[in-house]
Order: structure tokens, then sequence, then C-alpha cells
């Protein structure tokens, strides 16, 4: 991720019927062996801290290829670090947790209601050999380095199957002790509630509330050509980590559904992209196919879903609601995004455009609004032109909306556009600043406001101000 894109992007739904519990085909070999981390000296009793036995029962696991771990409803406190002194690059090096690795047979975690918390008073940032906060002048790639833990879970290169239930993840972000900054801005240190890396097998992630992490709540690097089996993350909840609600850098074939990605960068400290979701190829990998479902992405300090670098492409949203409230709501700028039956409110930018019009972002059936009743606190974010448009599309090529509705009920305006397609679309501007949503017309449009359509191509009828337009 370039620094001049995290920092342009950090200044800045209805369920669908009939769906009850996810249905699971389930796993192509028995999971084997049971465990508890009672088994290998934990108390959870949210005050003694049961690291060391949480990190036997990974390594237990990993040396027997899997397993099936079952948690008990209670807190267990983890996490520590290890002083380094002089080493490089981390001064306080973090305590391994749920780490697996290469697991052949299943992988289940059945938490039951379990909270994972990390301990209060750990080091997060650069910090110098005293142990105080550093001063770094960024961009900084020294030494210094400090984290309570690199991931609450992780799980790779497993090919049996990985199924997590039933489990809070709390990085418990404001009892760290924050040390300068990392990286190209913020602090790029790993904190991470649950990864998924190069897993070549099913996942399914129910019912997990990952919160409050320094950096990611969900981290997803997968193997990039279609799965086997599927990939799903079922009503999980990303809130208030520093960075991201969920990255996904690497991957195809996952669904997302009943998901939010809420709040991100709203606790103690923020870095950029500060987004819901980043879908962002990283590493030479792809990303294609993700869908998410009756998800919400709201009041995160970066875009409610931006996808801008890599290789990313073909994402679809269905019966979701983007909030943007200081930022914008989305921001894809990858060919194939497609939105169906969504609620935009706020600004929205730099949707893909091209002169192949399968490759344009495309939206169905969608509503832009800007009304201050649909946010958390009141607050909508009308971007960063002067005239805040409901869409910046700049000059972007044959972006469709398709019987779309804007609603720009206070300070917003219709899309800055030039080269969209509007069919079958309604719009209604109370403002009475000029707008400008030019391009080319289809189907029947009803438009009323202070609207000006250039040199647009009507090629099907547009009623402006309850007169027919030519």
């Amino acid at each position: 991720m370039k620094l001049s894109r995290r920092a342009v992007i950090g200044s800045g739904a209805t369920m669908l019927a009939g769906t009850a519990m996810r249905p699971f085909t389930g796993f192509a070999q028995p999971a084997g062996r049971a465990y508890t981390p009672e088994m290998f000296g934990a108390v959870g009793d949210g005050r003694t801290n049961d690291s060391t036995a949480f990190a036997k029962l990974a390594t237990a696991v990993s040396m027997n290829g899997g397993g099936i771990i079952e948690l008990r409803r209670t807190t267990y406190l983890l996490a520590a670090q290890l002083p380094n002194g002089a080493r490089s690059p981390y001064h306080y090096e973090p305590f391994k947790l749920l780490e697996f690795t290469g697991c052949r047979k299943p992988l289940i975690i059945r938490g039951n209601g379990a909270r994972l918390r990390c301990a209060a008073g750990l080091r997060y940032g650069v910090f110098d050999a005293a142990g105080a906060p550093a001063q770094t002048q960024m961009p900084y790639f020294g030494p210094g380095l400090a984290t309570p833990y690199r991931f609450l879970v992780k799980a790779e290169n497993c090919t049996g199957g990985v199924e997590i239930s039933d489990l809070e993840l709390d990085g418990n972000l404001p009892g760290l002790l924050i040390g300068g900054q990392y990286g190209d801005t913020g602090r790029q240190i790993p904190a991470i509630g649950l990864a998924l890396i190069n897993n070549d097998c099913s996942e399914m992630i129910r019912n997990v509330h990952s919160h409050h992490h320094a950096q990611d709540g969900f981290y997803i690097d997968g193997i990039d050509r279609e799965p086997i089996r599927e990939r799903l993350f079922w009503e999980c909840r990303s809130e208030y980590n520093a960075r991201q609600g969920c990255s996904i850098v690497g991957g195809s074939g996952y669904l997302f559904e009943r998901c939010r990605f809420n709040h991100t960068g709203r606790s103690t400290i923020s870095s950029a992209p500060a987004a819901g979701v980043d879908i962002e190829a990283e590493g030479g990998k792809r990303n294609r196919g993700f869908r998410f479902l009756d998800c919400e992405f709201s009041n995160n300090v970066g875009c409610g879903m931006v996808a801008d670098t890599g290789d990313s492409a073909d994402a679809s949203f269905t019966g979701c609601t983007f909030i943007g409230t200081t930022n914008w709501a989305v921001w894809p700028n990858k060919p194939g995004f497609r939105f169906h039956r969504c609620r935009l409110i706020g600004a929205s930018a730099r949707a893909f455009g091209d002169n192949d019009p399968a490759r344009a972002t495309q939206f169905h059936g969608c509503t832009f609004i800007d009304d201050p009743k649909l946010t958390p606190g009141g607050k909508v974010y009308g971007g960063t032109n002067k005239d805040h448009p409901l869409f910046d599309l700049a000059e972007s090529v044959n972006v469709l909306f398709n019987r779309c509705t804007f609603l720009a009920t206070r300070s917003a305006v219709m899309p800055w556009s030039t080269n969209a397609i509007y069919v079958d679309c309604t719009m209604s501007q109370a403002r009475k600043v000029q707008s400008f949503p030019r391009g080319t017309w289809r189907g029947r449009n009803l438009l009323n406001g202070a609207i000006e359509l250039g040199a647009s191509r009507i090629q099907g009828q547009v009623i402006l101000n309850g007169q027919p337009r030519r």
C-alpha cells in the first residue's frame, strides 16, 4: 500500500428472506481429538494470564494436525511480551498465542461464548531501549517495535478445514501503552484478531466479534484460485479496530453474510486506511469473487469499503448499507464491482470506469442519500468537492446507475459526472446549487432540483422539473 494512496483515502439491507442459521456441509474427514485450554493449565478467570497455556494448546493441536478446541463461556486473559533489549526489530517481542500451522485434519474452535482478552499495560508502537515511547519521524522502518500479540488467532497453510464459532476477540486497545509510529503512516505493526493465511480448504467463521485491536479485526491472505469448499463469514462483527475492520490482501470466493465492519479508527488510535473493509491484493496475489450480503460498513475513519491497489476485481454487494460520517461511503476503484439494492449514506468517490462497460462499476436499485438521521451522531460526509456531490465520478467512463434513487435532502447535490450511464433513475435535490450529473440517459428518468445535464446524451426520456428534456 503506497503512502500517497493511504494519505488520500485517510483524509478524507435487509436480510435475504429465509436465511436462519447458515448451513455448512462439513469437512471431508473427522475432526479428531478434542482439547481444552484447561488441559494445559489455563484458569480462565479473567485475571490470570493464560498465554502459556494457550501457546501449548496451539502447539499440541498443530502437531496433531488438527482437532477440536472447546472453550468455556468465560474470559481468558492473554498476551505477554518478552523484552529483547538491543535485538532488532522488536524491543518487546510478542508471545505466540493461538497460532495454528499446517493442519491437515479439521481445525475447529468452538468458542461457546468465550472471550479472549488482551492483558492491559502492554506496549504497542515504537519504544526506546528504556521502554519509553519513541518519537519517530515518518516514514520510519527502524528498530524498537512492540506489540502485545501478532494474532490472537491464526490459521495458516491448513488443508483439513477451519471452523471458528461463537467467540469474542478483544484487543483491549484502550488498555495498551501506545508508542511511536511505524511504517509509511500510522502504526503498521501486526496486532490482529483473526488471520486466515493460505488455507487450501473450507473456512467457516460464525458469530465472531473481533474488536479494539491495534491493527485489524480480520485479516485474509488466502490462496487466489477458486476454493474446493466454501469460505464463509456469517454474522461476524469487527468494530473499533485501529487500521481495518477486515483486510483482504489475497484470496477468492469468500462470502460475508450479515457481517458488520464499523467504527474503525474510533478508539484510542487510528492508522490509515482505517476502512471498514479494504480489498487490496498484495505480494503478487489476486483478489477475486468476494460477495457481501446484508452487511454494514458504518462510521469508519476511512472509507466504508475501499478497493484501490493491487490485482483486485469482481466483488459484489447485495442489500448492504454504507455510512460515511467523516470519509467516503465507498471507493470502488477496481474492475467488476457490483452493488445491488444497497443504501449509501454520505458521499462516495472513485468508481472504476472503463471503455468496456462490463468492467466498469455498476449500481442496480441502489439509494444514495445524505440524511443525517440515518447516521451515528448525525454526521454525513460531503466529500472534498466544495459542492458536495453524492458521488464524485470525475472522468470515470461507463459507470452504470440502473434504477437508482438519489435523495439530496440537505447539503449534498447530485453526482458530478461526465460519462456515467443513468437508466430509469430518480433524482431529487433540495439545495439550490447547480449539480452536473452528465452522461448518457436511457429509459425513463425523473429529476427535480437545480440540475444541469450539459452535453449529456439523452437516449430515452428525461423529465427535469416537470419538463421533458431533449
